[in-house]
């Protein structure tokens, strides 16, 4: 046997090196987690771990830097799949220094780059034999390149691969022993010892780690059967021992106490590695246009240039020289400020690259947004056309974005046309090759997905795991944990208890979440950097996907701790439909220019002030919409200021800035030198650059000391925030003002501190919101086809939008497949549904289809579409939907008919197009009348409620009918009203009619689930919040497309929101009280006249339910106590009649 590296210390002589630890990036096989492995070295000692994640490195640079804070050594490697002839297995291989580490770093990302077959990620053998030092090979495991050679009797080629590996490695080079009591590990380790003799090359002892603790195996198990896609109960797949946890030093040397020689090459181990990776200074590549100009020049010549073109445009007023003069100046020195801090902090590059991309966007009829986040507070941003927001117009404060006093990278958002965003990423990769990628993302096993993938590798019933899964509120804003939705949901303790099936999915299931699942692309990240990315970072490639650039295998915050430079090209939905409304209206020879439209439109804020506001980009919330009607808006500085108060936290200052607004309230300024900063939003603190303001004028801090301030504030930090608190108040006492006034202020400001927002941000998006309003106030048609027709698949969105078309009373063309388009369309008369909108029914085929039509007319018969249509445009699932949703009502009325002879009909297609091929008769000519009709008109059609409801099926809302209009003849048995009708009433109880469109659970901050029920009634669709008590006891009958009877109820109390304040009393389903006959009638005698003649002045009916049809039969009348009649009086029921049949001595008369 070998040993190597004898000299050691003898604090290390006997600890073990864990050298093949499987992280969470290791998908669906490792479950450490590295915070998690950080603490266990720190608890433990461990003087020494490595790395080895299966088919990457994402998470070296995480792992380096975790690990060695708590003085653990870490060690670098990865497992990459290499080739030798036709065989595909892995081989560890562990960096030993710098130049080792690049040389993984390549391999790892040749395996991705270079492999576009559909073979596992790999690299060829001689890849790995074209590095001549820097790394340690091994072996691997039983399930390794080796042991997959070995369990195929190939051994003539093991003997091949191990001799040309040794012949470049030597003595970094190692056959690993493990031994977990895998099957056919035994016989593996056999043959190493073997092989260890005869070639000379040595033995280490290593331990495949997947998990740290080992009551974490079963959980483990069944991470294996989510990333393999089987069944835990299944005989034939990948199964583990349960020794593959984080074993101590003392369990593994008593494990190999007859191989020293193997662990005292492990024991050594670690003193062949010097090296692990660090964070890197930011790396911009180098964009120098010539060699006599550098980039700090460029971006002057060129912002200055700009700032001459933005100001000729935007700001200079005829006649007006001296202001002109006094304006120029101000923009200039702002222009030179920027440029100072810029330069000083070397970011000329930066905002460079990004006007470059910008500018070809811009002139290649790509839509970019105004800007987004605090870059918009930049003059330099706005005068190189990155932004469209000129900072001094709207007081954006650049320090907000780039201050020398904060040191971090400038970031600028981008938003671009989604539809035409890849171009800007086709144009990246021409200028840069290969130093430009994505960035990735791992998908992760939150509550809900943990509990669906481990309910399916149980092999439990899809029914029961989705039942549960659905108890787990889904909200991407504030996401719930799986133990504290246990601890929150009394029906999941419930099954707990008395199901041990559930039990076990919950045990195993809080074991796995959070853990990575699968590997994705944040598809808007992307990273530049001068030369070849792959000799900085691994990356990583999936050619399953459509995407154009390779993506980092670093994510988002191991990519700039590596020096990257991230930069940010969002796709913003609103911005393809500014771009289709204005192709829309270019086809009716309207021209607009959305950067240059009218922002102070009276029909524009009348139309915000209304509250109908469907469609407005961050303005169609119902809260919004009543907060708009409130406000009033009439002039752009309103709408940023709503886009900004329209939160948590600040969001009950609106009142405060309606009132002061309206002059209900005098503005509190706190000082008469904050009048100016605070005038425009009538003293209410609305944005961080006004805290910032604020610290300047007070206290005389520096634009940069200000962020400083607003940044303490914002994070909260106590030690921090003191500090800035005495210089506050040292800088305002320093002014002139009194101590304790600037205490008050700053104890005022703070709050508002907190939760402030970005002015830059917010006139950013207020300025698209108002882009948008514009066109839905002058070119309606146009703006909801371009709207909805980038909501095809968005049934739900589809169906708010079709309702606010009924009530602009815009006629709809129902879906008919001799009218209809692809795509929504409009004309000056109509506007038409879109077919490709229809559930089922994909777009391209159906825009064939649509071709069809129009280049050679209506389709005259069903039989006349079959005999023109290509059979690969329609499938039995397309053609379901079409009818469903009506579309072949023109060709075939009887829905049920067609529908039934669906797969007769595709076959007929089939025939024909066959027959065309082959220039046979085609029994489905219009000209052949002896064909014999595909549909049988004889089936009765569907009965109204199924016809409706398949219509909702396949389109999302009711478009032909309502399915209430069935039950409309007991609305005045129940006084129904519509909730519109409802809302403007002052009646503060009601019954409504409605039917559900869409719910959606979500969780009290208290864990109390409740659920947004969005309805529709004959008046409109709207949304009722359904609170817990009602909730559980109404669950089996909330099902999307159930119609109800709701009683509710306005709560006076709360008047902030009149579309949150309709408290739900009670829900009934509306098609099982059609059904029901009345089994109880109280009639209550009110008063009893003493000449024993005895009449109801009124009757009371139990239930809400009068009879208002012809009924007989008897009753008993239950006097009222006390009244001094005891007998009982059978009556008859006619109508609104009442009379006794059988009369005492007196006769009694009823009216009602």
């Amino acid at each position: 046997m070998v040993i190597l590296g004898a000299q050691m210390s003898n604090t290390n002589k006997n600890q073990f090196t864990h050298l093949k630890i499987h992280t969470q990036y290791s998908i669906c096989e490792g479950a450490v987690k590295i915070i998690d492995l950080k603490d266990f070295c720190k608890k433990n000692k461990i003087h020494a771990i490595g790395l080895s994640d299966t088919k990457n490195l994402c998470g070296a640079l995480e792992f380096a830097e975790n690990i060695s804070k708590v003085g653990t050594q870490p060690i670098i490697g990865s497992q990459i799949n290499f080739k030798f002839k036709d065989q595909i297995g892995i081989l560890p291989i562990i960096a030993n220094n710098f130049e080792g580490y690049k040389s993984i770093i390549k391999l790892s990302s040749k395996s991705y780059l270079e492999n576009k077959t559909t073979d596992e990620p790999h690299c060829l053998l001689q890849e790995l034999l074209k590095i001549k030092s820097g790394i340690t090979v091994l072996t691997g495991s039983f399930g390794g390149l080796i042991g997959n050679l070995f369990s195929k009797n190939l051994l003539t080629e093991i003997d091949e691969v191990l001799k040309l590996i040794k012949n470049v490695f030597g003595d970094k080079f190692y056959l690993e022993v493990q031994r977990h009591n895998d099957v056919g590990e035994k016989l593996f380790e056999e043959f190493l010892l073997k092989k260890s003799n005869d070639l000379t090359i040595p033995l280490i002892a290593t331990h495949e780690v997947f998990y740290l603790d080992k009551d974490m195996h079963e959980a483990h198990d069944a991470l294996i059967c989510i990333g393999e896609k089987t069944y835990v109960s299944e005989k034939k797949r990948k199964k583990y021992s349960d020794e593959h946890y984080l074993k101590s030093s003392e369990q593994i040397i008593e494990i190999f106490s007859d191989l020293p020689e193997a662990l005292e090459n492990n024991f050594n181990f670690p003193f062949k590695c010097n090296y692990k990776p660090k964070p890197s200074l930011p790396i911009l590549p180098n964009i120098r246009v010539s060699k006599d100009i550098d980039v700090d020049q460029e971006l002057i010549n060129l912002a200055t240039k700009g700032l001459k073109e933005k100001f000729n445009k935007y700001v200079f007023k005829p006649n007006s020289d001296q202001e002109n003069k006094n304006n120029l100046e101000n923009y200039n020195k702002r222009l030179q400020h920027e440029f100072n801090i810029i330069k000083k902090m070397r970011y000329s590059g930066y905002f460079l690259i990004v006007s470059d991309y910008i500018k070809w966007a811009k002139n290649n009829d790509i839509p970019v947004g105004p800007g987004r986040g605090s870059g918009a507070g930049s003059l330099i941003a706005w005068c190189l056309r990155i932004t469209n927001i000129d900072p001094i117009k709207f007081n954006l404060i650049f320090e907000r974005f780039l201050n020398p006093d904060r040191i971090s990278m400038p970031d600028f958002d981008i938003d671009f046309c989604e539809e035409k965003r890849d171009l800007v990423f086709s144009y990246l990769k021409k200028k840069y090759g290969n130093g430009v990628a994505h960035i990735i993302t791992f998908g992760k096993l939150k509550a809900r997905m943990v509990v669906r993938d481990v309910g399916r590798v149980l092999g439990f019933p899809y029914g029961f795991v989705d039942s549960i899964s659905k108890m787990i509120p889904f909200d991407p804003s504030r996401p719930m944990g799986l133990q504290a939705t246990i601890n929150s949901e009394p029906r999941i303790q419930k099954m707990i208890s008395k199901d041990s099936r559930v039990k076990k999915l919950m045990d195993l299931s809080l074991k796995l979440e959070g853990l990575n699942r699968n590997v994705a692309t944040h598809a808007a990240g992307v990273v530049i950097a001068e030369k070849n990315l792959s000799e900085t970072v691994p990356l990583y490639k999936d050619f399953s996907s459509d995407l154009l650039l390779p993506a980092t295998q670093f994510d988002m915050y191991s990519a700039e701790n590596a020096g990257l430079i991230k930069f940010d090209l969002l796709g913003l939905k609103t911005l393809t439909v500014i771009n289709k409304t204005q192709t829309l209206l270019k086809e009716r020879n309207i021209e607009i220019d959305i950067n240059n439209i009218n922002f102070e439109d009276k029909k524009v804020f009348e139309l915000l002030s209304s509250g109908y506001t469907v469609g407005l980009f961050q303005l169609e919330s119902s809260g919004m919409r009543e907060a708009l009607m409130q406000m009033k808006p009439n002039r752009l500085e309103d709408i940023i200021a709503l886009v900004a108060l329209y939160r948590p936290g600040p969001m009950s200052n609106i009142s405060i800035y309606n009132d002061c607004k309206h002059k209900k309230k005098e503005p509190d300024y706190l000082h008469p030198k904050l009048k100016e900063i605070l005038e425009p939003t009538y003293g209410v603190i609305i944005y961080q650059e006004q805290v910032m303001q604020i610290a300047q004028i007070l206290s005389g801090f520096t634009a940069g000391e200000a962020d400083i301030l607003r940044r303490a504030m914002g994070k909260k930090k106590r030690t921090e925030l003191e500090k800035q608190k005495q210089n506050f108040l040292e800088g305002a006492i320093k002014n002139g003002i009194q101590r304790d006034v600037a205490a008050y202020i700053f104890q005022k400001i703070e709050p508002f501190a907190e939760y402030g927002f970005n002015k830059s941000h917010a006139a950013a998006y207020a300025v698209i919101a108002y882009q948008t309003a514009f066109l839905k106030t002058h070119h309606p048609k146009e703006f909801f086809a371009a709207s909805m027709s980038t909501e095809l698949g968005n049934q739900h969105k589809l169906s708010e939008f079709y309702e606010e078309l009924k009530r602009l009373n815009i006629e709809i063309q129902r879906p008919c497949i001799n009218s209809c388009f692809a795509e929504f369309k409009s004309t000056d008369q109509k506007f038409y549904y879109a077919l490709g909108a229809i559930k089922s029914v994909g777009f391209e085929a159906i825009n064939q289809i649509v071709k069809e039509r129009e280049t050679n007319g209506p389709f005259k018969s069903l039989d006349n579409f079959i005999n023109r249509v290509d059979p690969k445009n329609i499938n039995k699932l397309q053609l379901e939907g079409l009818v469903k949703a009506g579309a072949f009502d023109s060709l075939e009325n009887n829905r049920k008919a067609f529908h039934d002879k669906i797969p007769n009909i595709i076959l007929a297609s089939k025939s024909v197009f066959e027959n065309k091929i082959n220039n046979q008769v085609n029994l489905f000519d219009d000209s052949n009348q002896t064909k014999k009709s595909l549909v049988q008109t004889s089936v009765n059609d569907w009965p109204f409620e199924e016809r409706l409801a398949k219509e909702f099926e396949s389109i999302g809302f009711f478009i032909s009918d309502h399915p209430i209009n069935e039950y409309k003849e007991i609305f005045d048995i129940y006084k129904i009203q519509n909730f519109n009708s409802f809302i403007s009433s002052t009646s503060n109880e009601t019954i409504l009619a409605a039917t559900i469109m869409k719910i959606q659970e979500k969780k009290t901050q208290k864990g109390n689930p409740f659920a947004i029920i969005k309805f529709s009634d004959l008046g409109g669709v709207f949304e009722l919040f359904v609170f817990s008590e009602i909730l559980d006891q109404n669950r089996d009958i909330l099902n999307e497309g159930k119609s109800l009877l709701i009683t509710v109820i306005k709560d006076i109390g709360n008047q902030a929101n009149r579309f949150k304040r309709i408290s739900v009393r009670k829900l009934l389903n509306l098609g099982e009280i059609s059904k029901q006959s009345i089994p109880k009638i109280t009639l209550e005698i009110e008063k009893l006249e003493k000449t024993g003649l005895k009449v109801f002045d009124r009757i009371k009916v139990s239930n809400n339910c009068p009879v208002n049809s012809p009924f007989f039969g008897s009753l008993p009348i239950f006097p009222p106590s006390g009244s001094g009649v005891s007998r009982l009086y059978p009556i008859k029921f006619k109508a609104f009649e009442l009379t006794y049949v059988e009369c005492p001595p007196r006769c009694v008369i009823l009216t009602g």
